[in-house]
């Protein structure tokens, strides 16, 4: 026998609920028993109205798979083994092979693999049958056996505490309650003689200025099954390539390991985040050799990429440092936040994926944090990163609440952070192990016991009323020091290494989720600037999807207005009628929001909350972004938004709805991490409130208004992700929102704009009317402008705050088509938040932006738009 034969079972199979006599054919696997039974009609579409809840009875049923195949020829070979491999079973199932129990399986996240030679049917027909039990009947169960565990959970009921699937299917705030079940990954045969069960490759790069970059790597493979010898090839980008033999001296021995010398390689060719450096990866290929005339018997490949990367902690002026270092090089993280892209996840094709992925990367983002409330994304989804120099940030899988450690429980979260890691360690963009989401918050809320300075000892923890920080603090850092050195682990996000765990946000320490805008204060967007800390890992601001999504999961026509049953039904979070409401109140008016862009209505209020979210977000990016600082003196490391994208038509935080269209936000992102970004902001007052002194001793609304003309003061400055310095011009603006005339002269700035980091050019600039040009205060734009010989390269606006006291008649705007998909846009006076309405399949080179007159005009690349393209704006 020569290389293994592997089969996929994914067709032939059929399902049934358990108690129904009547078997129905499944499309095919990995499946789930939603899709199943929507295939055939048997419950409506679960994203469609309120249909979520039609569907519940699925999850309290059993259901049935099964499938039949013959027994392949190659596992008759003497010597030979057949496996049969369930990469992942959704969630307690048990497998029978011609009515024997094979497997008895209770963890998504794990892959599963049995030896079936003795119970195959010779040349005959066998039967696999897979049962799933109800997930959480049997949560509730585990509850119930295990007193000694307080299972504190947020977001959902108790029974996903300890059952070890996806925690989104209990639903969230932005998710549907869809407990699903299923072979959801493939189910394979393998026959084989030889099979190299593990490849492992640990280096490390020495790489200092002025010095060659060393490369020095050891490759280590573990094969099951006899083999005389072992080739490894690594090939390098450009041809360079290194082979290297083992010889296995006890080839009979069922298993052998094999470890190369030590590899050393000068100035190697580096993988590199996006926007850094290319992203170069080498081809590793393993194969076992053995038996006469030389014969090939196993190979696998892998694509791997080498990269030092540091999670640097200092302490500083600002407290302890909290960013990455790749390649020596100092990176600012700029990204979102991952959720999986589907309720039903055998529904995202590879393509999807990449297109996730590329959306990511085309929006100057260089970071995904993949969720802990999620689950480890297939092979796939990381090979994207590694193309496009996404630098990924790996949550395990734990989210909002205090997980138990009974034995059981920690041998199966054992084998699954080892075998996810031994998957995943090969991809350079995972530059970041990270033990949980958000669980160190019940620490606070519950009072749970944690003492991190003085109790060192982890089977302590166990006993304590927060057992869990065994799995966060001992556990896990054991198995990624061990499996994969070279990437740093965090005990959770947020985490303040043990000083704050984090209720309070410390802004000095470790990773922050900033939830005081939208939830907790709920703070104005405005106020963002002095909200940040060393690293934002979360924060967001909600916002409707265009109209196009919003119509396709609202049928009823009478349904489609804001705060329709429905349209409530599809917003998971919350308050969110009061949040929502508030933040469009407060800045754009009720009355604007009801009779405002597009005829009024839905698309009015959408548009609103879409240019809000927009708002917000540039803000947030924009003010971390400047806190960068520079080398030595870095304040802020990074900001991902929560969250990138949906897993159902819904009203979310996301920026990408679930169909991949962009949301305003996006391309807000993508402005404020352009490589070179100018940056303008003036100084905010909250006009709804007068902050408490010693003598109110509270908030009050006597507060003057007109200081909106007076009283108006603001920062330009530059961020850059370039890593040398440029030399360009500032070019400050101010624009009245009622004339389109500028209202007094521009201000030039000749700067160097300093590399890898902010350049401040005005800080705390008083506007005085005196210098003006018009005879009365008016309300003005600020726009700053970012020119390189000549060329703008970047812009950005400030208008005043709230916008809903301005007025916006008569704007001029022109909307040209210039051909080739090509369109001009501009306007005779300012205006805030034009925006092209989006549907699935189109693409817009930018969109959501403001106008102002005497700026170059804005020209939008569109795909897919055709003679359908409508917009509107503020006030339209």
């Amino acid at each position: 026998m020569a290389q293994a034969a592997v089969r996929i079972l994914s067709s032939g199979w059929e399902f049934k609920c358990e108690t129904d006599e009547r078997w129905l054919p499944v499309s095919q696997v990995p499946s789930n028993v939603h899709t199943e039974l929507l295939q055939h009609g048997l419950i409506p579409d679960p994203f469609k109205d309120t249909n979520e809840l039609e569907v519940s009875w699925v999850a309290e049923r059993t259901w049935c798979y099964r499938t039949r195949f013959v027994t392949p020829s190659e596992g008759r070979v003497q010597g030979s083994r057949t496996d049969l491999v369930f990469e992942g079973l959704d969630t307690f199932a048990t497998a029978r092979l011609n009515g024997k129990v094979v497997l008895e399986s209770d963890n998504m996240f794990v892959e599963y693999r049995v030896d079936i030679g003795k119970l195959l049917a010779g040349g005959a027909e066998n039967t696999l049958e897979i049962t799933f039990e109800p997930a959480r009947q049997r949560g509730l169960e585990l509850v119930k056996a295990h007193p000694e565990h307080d299972f504190i959970v947020h977001q959902t009921e108790v029974s996903r505490g300890p059952v070890r699937k996806a925690q989104y299917h209990w639903g969230w705030d932005w998710g549907p309650i869809l407990l699903t079940c299923g072979p959801w990954k493939p189910v394979r045969l393998e026959s084989y003689v030889s099979r190299i069960e593990d490849i492992r490759v640990d280096y490390e790069v020495h790489k200092n200025r002025g010095v060659p970059t060393i490369l020095e790597a050891t490759i280590h493979a573990h094969v099951l099954g006899p083999a005389a010898e072992l080739e490894v090839d690594l090939l390098f980008p450009g041809g360079h390539a290194v082979s290297l033999k083992g010889r296995n001296d006890t080839p009979a021995e069922p298993s052998w390991k094999y470890s190369s010398t030590k590899l050393s390689i000068e100035d190697p060719d580096l993988w590199w985040p996006r926007g850094y450096g290319p992203q170069n990866l080498c081809e590793l290929r393993v194969r076992t050799i053995g038996g006469p005339g030389s014969t090939l018997l196993a190979e696998e490949h892998q694509k791997i990429g080498f990269r030092k990367v540091e999670l640097v902690q200092e302490e500083d002026k600002f407290g302890r440092s909290f960013y990455f270092r790749i390649n020596g090089v100092d990176v600012f993280s700029g990204g979102s936040c991952w959720i999986p892209a589907d309720s039903f996840l055998p529904q995202i094709t590879p393509e999807r994926y990449r297109d996730w992925i590329q959306l990511l990367a085309d929006g100057n983002q260089n970071m995904i944090r993949v969720w802990g409330g999620g689950i480890y994304e297939p092979d796939v989804f990381y090979t994207a990163c590694d193309e496009l120099g996404i630098l990924v940030w790996q949550d395990f899988m734990f989210a909002c609440a205090s997980y138990p450690t009974y034995p059981d429980f920690l041998t199966s979260i054992t084998t699954e952070a080892r075998q996810n890691i031994r998957r995943l360690r090969h991809h350079p963009s995972i530059i970041l192990w990270c033990g949980n989401n958000e669980d160190y918050q019940l620490v606070e809320r519950y009072n749970l016991e944690y003492n991190f300075a003085t109790d060192k000892d982890p089977q302590s923890w166990l006993k304590s009323t927060f057992p869990a920080r065994y799995i966060y603090e001992h556990l896990l850092p054991t198995l990624t020091h061990t499996e994969s050195p070279s990437t740093p682990y965090h005990p959770s996000s947020p985490w303040g290494n043990g000083t704050s765990t984090t209720l309070k946000v410390d802004p000095t320490v470790g990773d922050i989720h900033q939830w005081d805008l939208w939830n907790g204060e709920a703070k104005p967007w405005q106020a963002l600037a002095q909200m940040g800390g060393r690293f934002v890992s979360e924060f967001g601001m909600m916002g409707y999807p265009h109209t196009a999504t919003l119509e396709a999961f609202l049928t009823d026509p009478a349904e489609r207005y804001a705060g329709s049953r429905t349209l409530d039904f599809h917003n998971k979070a919350v308050v969110h009628e009061r949040r929502m409401l508030a933040y469009v109140g407060e800045n754009f008016g009720l009355a604007r929001a009801a009779s405002g862009g597009g005829g009024g209505g839905l698309a009015a209020f959408a548009h609103l909350t879409q240019v809000m979210q927009a708002d917000a977000l540039a803000a947030g990016y924009k003010a971390w972004r400047r806190d960068w600082g520079r080398e030595g003196a870095r304040g802020c490391g990074g900001v991902l938004v929560w969250q990138l994208n949906d897993c159902w038509p819904v009203v979310s935080w996301a920026v990408v709805d679930y169909y991949l269209v962009k949301k305003p936000a996006f391309y807000a992102i993508k402005r404020a991490m352009a490589p070179l970004a100018v940056g303008v902001t003036r100084k905010f007052h909250d006009w709804t409130a007068r902050p408490a002194d010693e003598l109110w001793r509270r908030n009050t609304g006597h507060v003057d208004s007109r200081k909106m003309l007076t009283d108006i003061e603001f920062d330009v400055w530059v961020a850059s992700s370039r890593l040398e310095a440029m030399k360009g011009k500032v070019v400050v603006r101010f624009v009245s929102v009622k004339t389109g005339e500028e209202v007094r002269g521009r201000i030039e700035e000749d700067i160097e704009v300093q590399p890898n980091g902010c350049t401040e050019v005005l800080m705390g600039y008083k506007f005085d009317w005196g210098k003006a040009t018009v005879a009365e205060p008016e309300h003005f734009v600020i726009q700053a402008a970012l020119l390189l010989g000549g060329t703008q390269v970047s812009s950005d606006t400030s208008w005043p705050d709230p916008i809903k006291y301005l007025d916006f008649p008569d704007r001029g705007v022109a909307v040209k088509d210039l051909g080739q998909g090509l369109v001009e846009v501009s306007a005779e006076k300012p205006v805030k938040g034009f925006v092209f309405s989006e549907k699935q399949g189109m693409k817009l080179s930018d969109n959501g932006f403001d106008l102002v007159p005497g700026d170059e005009p804005k020209l939008v690349q569109v795909e897919n738009g055709g003679a359908e393209l409508g917009w509107t704006f503020v006030g339209r």
